[in-house]
């Protein structure tokens, strides 16, 4: 006997049943997705942030390893005693630091600067600035002055000098570059610029050294005049100019000053910023909300490690920045958007170390 087949189809309640688990799965697939979309939108926003953080620190860290490069041991003598005004620092926008030259009277290969960053997200952040030799623009030689001046003001020693080369004004305060053509054509090819305004000029000696800074660059003539931005050419101050070491034969050449700090130049946007001398900075990466630096140092006995600032005193020990021989850096970089999963920005840190391999390097702490 064959069954019958009932032709009344679904119940209402059978169809409403079957919706609701349709519906559901439907719903539980979609909010999947959804967080899917949202965990690699946060993802692929905080990588594009974080390769521009590498980039950045890449940067940072490969001018810390050129810290120190051709500047004497001990640091270079910046205008200080009677007479002397501050020395201004490479800083952020609308602010103005100064070195120490009271207390101090040498420049060293890193100045520290706890806390001198921006607050970004609650967080106070740091500066560093470094200096180093340029690496591309050629020394040159500078003779001694000779006590009867010659044509146009300079004064040369005649039996040891080629008239052919740069002269030093009897003050210091000009000099003729002579047949280095090198500081005013450069190399744009190796990246090599020619000598301009703004740019520091490093005088070594037997005696000594000092810098000045270009303040203008005319037919072969470099001024040093007062008044420059780093308030570099005192030559009135007791100690520290150029004054210092006139009377000996000197090698000159240029050397770069650069900061590194935090800065919200667009609101809500902070950068890690790269100053070269008292030019403009430029930003390196975004989004940076955060730099912190501590620095190992050395003695030979303590040898401190992530100190914050100097000079540090350790007992009776002072250290200042001539003993710093590793920066460690932590630098943290957060999201250009904020997450749809969370509704925040994603966040991330990096940590490196850098030596300062133009010091006296030591490898082991204790």
């Amino acid at each position: 006997m064959t069954a019958m087949r009932s032709d009344r189809g679904f119940a209402l309640s059978e169809f409403l049943v079957a919706s609701v688990i349709t519906l559901a799965v439907i719903g539980v697939a979609v909010k999947t997705f959804d967080d899917a979309l949202k965990i690699n939108d946060a993802t692929l926003k905080l990588t594009d942030a974080g390769q521009n953080m590498r980039s950045g620190v890449n940067l940072l860290v490969r001018d810390l390893l050129q810290a120190g490069r051709d500047i004497p041991t001990g640091g270079i003598p910046i205008p200080s005693g009677a007479g002397a005004i501050n020395v201004q620092r490479p800083s952020p926008a609308g602010w103005s630091y100064a070195f120490d030259n009271t207390t101090l009277t040498t420049l060293g290969a890193v100045t520290t600067g706890n806390g001198l960053g921006s607050v970004v997200a609650g967080r106070q952040t740091d500066m560093i600035t470094i200096l180093m030799g340029d690496p591309f623009l050629p020394n040159s030689s500078v003779p001694s002055p000779y006590t009867n001046p010659t044509t146009q003001g300079f004064v040369v020693k005649p039996s040891s000098v080629s008239t052919t080369g740069p002269k030093l004004s009897s003050d210091g305060s000009t000099m003729t570059m002579g047949n280095q053509s090198a500081w005013f054509a450069g190399n744009l090819a190796d990246g090599v610029g020619p000598i301009k305004e703004g740019d520091i000029i490093l005088f070594k000696s037997q005696t000594g050294s000092a810098m000045q800074v270009v303040t203008s660059v005319s037919s072969g003539t470099v001024s040093f005049a007062s008044g420059d931005p780093f308030n570099m050419n005192q030559r009135g101050a007791a100690n520290g100019n150029i004054t210092d070491i006139l009377g000996s034969d000197m090698s000159i050449q240029r050397v770069l000053m650069i900061s590194y700090f935090v800065q919200e130049t667009t609101p809500g946007e902070p950068r890690l910023m790269r100053a070269l001398n008292m030019y403009p900075a430029q930003a390196l990466a975004g989004v940076v909300e955060d730099l912190q630096l501590t620095y190992d140092l050395v003695d030979g006995s303590t040898n401190p490690v992530d100190v914050t600032d100097v000079p540090f005193t350790a007992g009776s020990d002072t250290f200042t920045s001539s003993q710093i021989r590793k920066v460690n850096l932590k630098v943290g970089v957060r999201s250009e958007e904020k997450s749809r999963s969370t509704n925040d920005y994603m966040r991330h840190y990096i940590t490196t170390v850098a030596s300062l391999r133009n010091l006296a390097y030591v490898a082991e702490y204790k």
